[in-house]
This record gives C-alpha cells, structure tokens and sequence, in this order.
C-alpha cells in the first residue's frame, strides 16, 4: 500500500492513458500560440491550427488556454416586406458600408463638445464585401464623410473590376438611402435592397467584418496621419484577412479560398499526436486522414506577415 502513491514512469500502480488524451506538447504549442496573438479565441485558434494541419476542439483549446502554462515537453433575416436574398455563388450580393477609424485616442474630448469626424481626427473607410465567401473586393479611404456621387464613382470602378452582382446591401445613412443612389444603382444592376432600421443583424455581414476590422488591426496599431500610410497598412491586412484568416460562418476557410474555388487548407492530411488513437476515428471537425503515424511529434511556427504582430500566419511541420 505504500507504494500506491508513487508517481511517475516507475511507479508500480499506474493507470492507463486515455485514449482522446493529447500530449503536453500540444497544450504547450496552444499556450505558445495564444501568447503572441492574445485576440485570437478559442475557435479562431483551433479553426487557424486546423489549417495548419493540427485538429482540434474548440473546447479543448479553450480548456487548453485556461490550465496553467506547463513547460514545453446565424443565418441573416431578411428586410421587412421583402424576399429573402441568398447568396448562391461569389459575386452575387455584395455589401457596401462606411465607417469612421479614428486617428489617435478618438473623437471626443475632456471638454463638452466632440472632434469633427474627419482628418485629422479621423479617417472614413469604404469597403466592398462578398457576401457567399466574406471576401473584401475594394476599399476607398476619404479624409471625410464622402457624399453620394463619390460614393457610386467608387461603386462604379469597384464593378469594372470585379463585375456587376446582382444585388447590393447597405444601410439607411443618407448616403445610400436617397433618390440619387437608387437612380445609379437601378441603372447599373437592380434597386438596391436596404437593412432594417432598428433590427440586429440585418446589414451583419459588413458590420462583422467592422468589428474583426476595428479589434484586430486599428486597435493594435497607431493609425498613420498619412493617406498612403494608412491604406498600404489597410491594404496589407485586407490581404491577410482574405488569405489566411479563418472564418466560422465558411466552415474555417478562408475568404479567397472560397471565392477562388481552392480546396481548404483544414481539408488536407492532418497530424495526429495522440500514439494510440486509432486511424480510423474521428478527430475534431472537419475530419481528415492522418499524415504519418500517430504519435508524430511537431513543430508550432509563427511569423508575421510584413513583420506585423498583428498578422500572425501559423504552420504546424513535423518535427525530425
């Protein structure tokens, strides 16, 4: 009986490994990750290392990231009235929608009255989005609010490049919601169809895509004074956000990957660490087949695209 509390490889009385239990270099790869790219959640890390080639579950990573660091060993509702539209294919709805990025610590100030929404103060950011595959097709930067002849010339060039869709989504601001806008948009492709005013998520497509915008990239970095400044770092993580950031709503691919019609890269031969899990199971979604052997080890490698800490581009390579 004194040795039922040993301990250890030696010890006499041991229990056996589960089966679905992953090593501690995995928790340690997971907790590496989660360090140098703190806004990343739990599905966003598990979704990012599943197309690295690493699955797993959601809520083991979020089990993962709250233990204690170890050493290493919905659907949109459509507008009032009107049929529902649903995307069928890239370039069949797009999204347009503005938004204000401040310059430095925002627009207010200790005093009883706001700065001016425009620069220096502020930038104003147009952008175009796919809705089938949440792809950022154009972007126009202006130094303030644009009226509504700007905005159909961007509108214009924008479907010159990338082709006419079949229906266009925004909002009730002024700058849409006005007889100018209506007449350019029904000459060009049909009327175009407007979000519910006071109804969540009836614009969530943009809108999201603000949100990841804002969190991710001008909350991180200091937003430049400079026009070109700003849209070359704009620009950079437009192309990050298409190429290699995962999205839940598209099953974690990515943006171009869809639009483009690539296999995903979380489809692919995956890396099993767990020695005894059998071949033929299932791992966490979606499901591949094992590259390897089971109980292969592997290496975590981050960079940053263009140096960017926040642009991190992950791989998982198995380790010699």
């Amino acid at each position: 009986m004194k040795r039922v509390d040993e301990e250890g490889p030696d010890a006499l009385v041991q229990m056996s490994e589960p089966v679905n239990r992953f090593p501690d270099f995995v928790r340690h790869a997971v907790q590496r990750l989660k360090t140098p790219c703190p806004s990343m959640g739990k599905v966003n890390i598990a979704q990012t290392l599943a197309r690295a080639g690493l699955h797993l579950g959601s809520t083991t990573v979020g089990r993962i990231v709250k233990e204690p660091p170890r050493p290493p060993a919905k659907k949109e509702p459509a507008p009032a009235g009107e049929p529902k539209i649903v995307a069928n294919d890239p370039g069949h709805v797009y999204h347009i929608d503005l938004t204000a990025v401040p310059i430095g610590s925002g627009f207010w100030t200790p005093l009883s009255f706001a700065l001016a929404q425009c620069w220096p103060f502020c930038w104003w950011l147009a952008v175009v989005v796919d809705h089938f595959s949440r792809r950022v097709l154009d972007i126009a930067l202006f130094d303030g609010k644009p009226a509504c002849r700007t905005v159909c010339r961007f509108l214009g060039r924008s479907f010159s490049r990338r082709g006419k869709p079949r229906y266009i989504i925004c909002d009730r601001d002024s700058i849409f919601d006005c007889d100018a806008f209506r007449r350019w948009v029904k000459r060009s492709i049909k009327p175009p169809r407007y979000g519910a005013l006071g109804k969540h998520g009836s614009i969530a497509v943009v809108e999201r895509f603000f949100r990841t915008f804002k969190s991710e990239f001008t909350r991180r970095i200091t937003v430049p004074l400079r026009r070109r400044d700003f849209r070359q770092e704009v620009v950079r993580y437009i192309d990050w956000f298409n190429e290699h950031r995962p999205h839940t709503t598209l099953g974690g691919r990515t943006p171009n990957e869809v639009y483009f019609g690539r296999k995903p890269a979380n489809r692919r031969p995956r890396v099993e660490p767990r020695r005894c899990w059998p071949r033929r199971s299932k791992c966490a979604r979606p499901q591949t087949l094992v590259a390897g052997q089971p109980g292969d080890r592997f290496a975590l490698d981050v960079f940053f695209l263009n140096g960017q800490q926040h642009l991190p581009v992950v791989t998982v390579r198995r380790a010699a």
